[in-house]
């Protein structure tokens, strides 16, 4: 393996020379404490950044194995030192010539704790670093000299502050240790206690900005209705207390502006850990809790949606329902199946972003257009028997129909940000009125959920496929697009890229024409968890900085791949 000095002589003898010499730096420099790989250069000054790592040893980086000795404290710990790495790098992007030169490009943080392959723990306990450096230039003509400055001088210092656990306060490390086990053990205790989700007392729920998920100032503190208040051992002497939200159909309801989608939102982002001081702390949900909405346009590929849609005009076929440009109610129909299909056992729903039609349907309604005449089987008509025969619970939030009231097990009203136990005065007030939804169904159908993926080229001008990606809003697979803009609990842009890169995977290595779309995404996360998230980001990639996703947000994009085709087995 090369040394620093070696470095630091061929940095020299290309000094002053074409930008494309660069090249030859490629490969693995060994540094007092860690070792440095080139792992792609960039083609000009204004290309996208040369990607580098830093490596260092357990003994070099001194990382106690205790406080990673499983998956949530070693991504804790993980997000511990990426979120240091940031303020380190703060105010040090020097820029040095054309393009990108000097600037050195660390993966952003926002407010959940997620696993980036920024930083990353491997199986043999090193530890490594991922960030970009753009490669210094006059014109196209190297710059030696400020490269040597960044590659020899900055790099080994932010090494030293950054990914070595002597920079560390302990005792601030024991302490993140702590929490996260606390998280872990709040979560095990949802299903001991039948909760979908948990709420502590206490917790900032409303956000700073529609563009900003810090938490809002001087904010109302969330405080549980005494009905709904449980209190949870979650080790270390601490006993949280907050709302428990039970299993089965949970409603919120409230004036606008009062708080409602703001109690959703922390609902369905309570699938990740926060950091501290982000006032969500404490709030948790489910981990295969699923947003579903309406999202007219999608594309559909065999998703068996009879249960809520059935006997279409032209005898379209609804048990393998194709379209490219769904409606409303197709969409959100798909949209639940195939959270079903992901292994979902909670359905989050804003009655704002649904289909009216798929929604509800009243007993008038039906007088006028007979059941038979009418193809939709609305999810009010399926909301019991989901919970009742599939497990699956649904909080729902609504406004301007009383029909999902008359089925909730927990009605919650929102005044102000503040949360009421409204159950029992609402059921009395219904019990004076007729129903108005239409009788719960029973006997949910078999849906299929065999699909099998067929094998397609996706090689690009004979190269592997083309991966990029925009915000969290899309996913270009060589030109086709995939659009994930409505997957709401897809909260940073690298998730997006993790799934862009997951599915590169599955479509050149894994799709074998045997295995469900469930089970082929299933196998990659096992490999993942035995080989780590590296092991399917390609060497040298190009698209930003990979964040681990969900199962959930694969599957979701794969279902909406336009090029996706389906082998039917009988």
């Amino acid at each position: 393996m090369k040394t620093v000095q070696d470095l630091k002589r061929k940095l020299k003898e290309i000094d002053h020379k074409s930008y494309s010499l660069y090249k030859e730096l490629k490969g693995a420099y060994v540094f007092d404490g860690f070792v440095l790989m080139i792992d792609k250069v960039q083609g000009d000054p204004f290309a996208s950044p040369s990607r580098v790592r830093v490596v260092l040893s357990e003994q070099e980086h001194g990382f106690q194995k205790k406080i990673r000795e499983t998956a949530w404290t070693q991504r804790s710990l993980e997000d511990t030192i990426l979120r240091t790495w940031n303020r380190v790098m703060a105010g040090k992007q020097q820029k040095s010539g054309s393009g990108n030169s000097g600037k050195i490009g660390v993966c952003p943080c926002g407010q959940e704790i997620l696993k980036r392959h920024a930083v990353e723990f491997t199986k043999e306990n090193t530890l490594e670093g991922s960030f970009l450096v753009g490669f210094p230039a006059k014109g196209r003509s190297i710059l030696a000299g400020e490269l040597e400055k960044v590659l020899c001088e900055m790099v080994p210092d932010m090494v030293t502050k950054v990914f070595q656990a002597k920079s560390y306060d302990a005792s601030k490390l024991e302490e993140q240790y702590k929490k996260a086990n606390q998280r872990k053990k709040l979560r095990d205790a949802l299903t001991e206690n039948h909760l979908v989700g948990f709420i502590e007392n206490g917790a900032i729920l409303p956000r700073e900005s529609g563009v900003s998920q810090r938490p809002l100032k001087d904010a109302i503190p969330f405080e549980s209705p005494k009905t709904l208040e449980v209190s949870i051992d979650v080790g270390d002497g601490v006993t949280l207390k907050g709302m428990g939200i039970p299993e089965g159909i949970t409603v919120i309801v409230g004036g606008g502006y009062h708080g409602k989608s703001t109690l959703l939102e922390a609902i369905q982002l309570g699938v990740y850990d926060h950091i501290l001081g982000d006032g969500r702390e404490f709030v948790v949900t489910k981990e295969d809790a699923v947003k579903v909405r309406a999202e007219d346009g999608r594309n559909i590929c065999g998703t068996d949606i009879q249960m809520f849609i059935n006997h279409l005009p032209n005898n379209k076929d609804t048990k393998h329902f194709y379209s490219e440009n769904a409606s409303g109610s197709t969409s959100q129909a798909s949209n639940t199946v195939e959270a079903m299909e992901a292994g979902t056992s909670v359905l989050l729903i804003d009655e704002d972003t649904s289909a009216t039609n798929f929604m509800v349907r009243d007993g008038l309604m039906e007088k006028i257009v007979p059941k038979g005449m009418e193809p939709i089987t609305p999810f009010i008509s399926w909301i019991r028997a989901l919970y009742e025969e599939k497990g699956i619970s649904t909080v729902i939030v609504v406004g301007s129909s009383a029909a999902y009231l008359e089925v909730a097990d927990v009605i919650l009203q929102l005044d102000n940000y503040k949360v009421k136990d409204i159950t029992k005065e609402a059921k009395a007030i219904l019990s004076q009125h007729e129903a108005t939804c239409l009788q719960q169904e029973k006997n949910i159908p078999q849906i299929d959920f065999n699909r099998i993926p067929e094998k397609i080229d996706m090689s690009y001008k004979g190269r592997d496929m083309k991966v990029k990606t925009t915000g969290t809003d899309t996913i270009m697979l060589n030109h086709e697009v995939i659009d994930v803009r409505y997957l709401e609990q897809m909260v940073d842009w690298g998730q997006t890229t993790g799934v862009a890169y997951i599915l590169k995977y599955l479509l050149e290595k894994k799709v074998d024409h045997k295995q469900t779309m469930k089970e082929l995404v299933d196998d990659i996360y096992f490999q993942i968890e035995k080989q780590g998230f590296s092991c399917v980001i390609p060497g040298g990639y190009s698209a930003g900085f990979p964040v681990l996703p969900r199962k959930m947000e694969v599957l979701a994009a794969w279902n909406r791949f336009r090029k996706l085709k389906l082998k039917r087995v009988k």
